[in-house]
């Protein structure tokens, strides 16, 4: 197990190491700086995000407001400290992927409170309506 460790260390260090090679010479250091930046970070806003909740500070309406907006904190802080977006000389293409990945997460988002929304408006009935329904749509056939 030690041995994993020391290989993993190594790596970390080597590819330090090697980031430092390509840029200016206190690039290791400002590395990690920045990966303990954002740990620190993002360990802070998970713990206000479940203080929140778990204690109870606020109402509901305000919780969920509170926990959109340490969200989107969180997203920019992994996006900047993690993903370096924007910190490469020509981010045209990384940008053009958090762009589709993000109408892809729109399109999944909105779609699924669409099945959602459906499923509880046709769902909310009593069980002679739903009779009712399920003989309507068998006599429709497929």
């Amino acid at each position: 197990m030690s041995s994993g460790f020391l290989f993993l260390q190594s790596y970390i260090l080597w590819g330090l190491y090697s980031m430092s090679k390509q840029g200016a010479k206190p690039a290791v250091a400002t590395t990690v700086w920045l990966y303990v930046t954002g740990f620190i970070m993002a360990i802070g806003l998970t713990l206000m995000a479940y203080l929140s909740v778990t204690q109870e500070l606020f109402t509901t309406n305000t919780t969920i407001l509170v926990l959109m907006g340490l969200a989107i904190i969180q997203l920019v802080v992994q996006l900047v400290f993690f993903l370096h977006i924007g910190q490469e000389s020509k981010p045209r293409w990384n940008l053009a992927a958090f762009f589709f990945t993000l109408l892809v997460l729109v399109v999944i988002v909105i779609g699924s409170l669409w099945i959602m929304y459906n499923l509880n408006y046709n769902m909310n009935m009593t069980p002679e309506q739903m009779d009712e329904f399920m003989i309507k749509q068998s006599d429709k056939g497929f």
